[in-house]
């Protein structure tokens, strides 16, 4: 079990995209730790067992039907949590929800994978974020991707998007430290995840680095106050590899600062 402050981080803990993998492993520790839930995904199913799961830890539990894409989401939130004081916020919605060569793709498809990773994340984060500044504690965590590092093909708007996510979050973490709020992009590469299972990935290919849900939850969980952005321990050495810029391109700009700085 993670040890979670619930007089910074709670009453209540709102987790989008909380009803499988990672997020069913998030809402399993908060209960543990004594907050109450919002749980927020598309299947009903599998977010009314998670629910009941939390639920055993005698904790109290909402839940929300919602696809983050449809026009009324961020409303049909908002009037489900208009009650409740909110110290806590898992953005765990994000998705590659549409893959292609960009220049070849649906643009409709590419904007609904910047609209859920970026314009909901947006929506979020300001209707849970400004009351937790206002009272002066909280916390928020976005999820990330090692894809945000580098761009990658056939998730060229996907990695960028999580680029923003990573950039927003250091920026965001800056902003509300006086606050008294904690921001952390929580960065993760491949996990054994239902999503990813359906998406037809191969966890068992040869050299395939893959994370459990339970270990990234309780990593993310335990580095809230870490941030701004916290790689998992598994994905550390890939973040960095795939942050630096080519050698011969780190040389050329080298030798055109100094060049700069001489007068040439």
């Amino acid at each position: 079990m993670t040890s979670i402050d619930s007089d910074k981080y709670g009453p209540w803990a709102v987790i989008a995209g909380g009803s499988e993998g990672v997020g069913a492993v998030f809402a399993d520790e908060l209960a543990m730790a004594g907050l109450n839930l919002v749980l927020i995904a598309r299947k009903e199913d599998a977010l009314e067992a998670t629910a009941e799961q939390a639920r055993r830890h005698g904790t109290e539990v909402r839940t929300l039907v919602q696809d983050l894409l449809a026009p009324d989401a961020v409303a049909n939130i908002a009037a489900a949590t208009a009650d409740l004081e909110v110290g806590l916020l898992i953005f765990n919605a994000g998705a590659n929800t549409y893959g292609n060569e960009f220049v070849f793709g649906d643009m409709e498809r590419f904007r609904s994978v910047m609209t859920l990773n970026i314009d909901r994340q947006l929506d979020l984060v300001q209707m849970f974020g400004r009351p937790m500044a206002e009272r002066g504690h909280g916390g928020i965590v976005l999820l990330g991707s090692v894809t945000g590092f580098v761009g990658s093909g056939h998730q060229s708007i996907y990695s960028a998007a999580k680029a923003f996510s990573r950039v927003f979050a250091e920026g965001l973490w800056w902003e509300l430290r006086d606050y008294g709020v904690d921001v952390v992009e929580l960065v993760l590469g491949v996990t054994r995840t239902p999503a990813m299972a359906r998406a037809g990935l191969n966890f068992d290919a040869p050299g395939l680095l893959v994370s459990e849900p339970a270990d990234v939850a309780r990593e993310g969980l335990a580095h809230i106050g870490d941030g701004p952005v916290w790689v998992i321990d598994a994905e550390k050495e890939g973040a960095v590899a795939r942050s630096q810029f080519p050698r011969d391109q780190c040389v050329r700009a080298e030798a055109h600062a100094v060049a700069a700085m001489m007068g040439r």
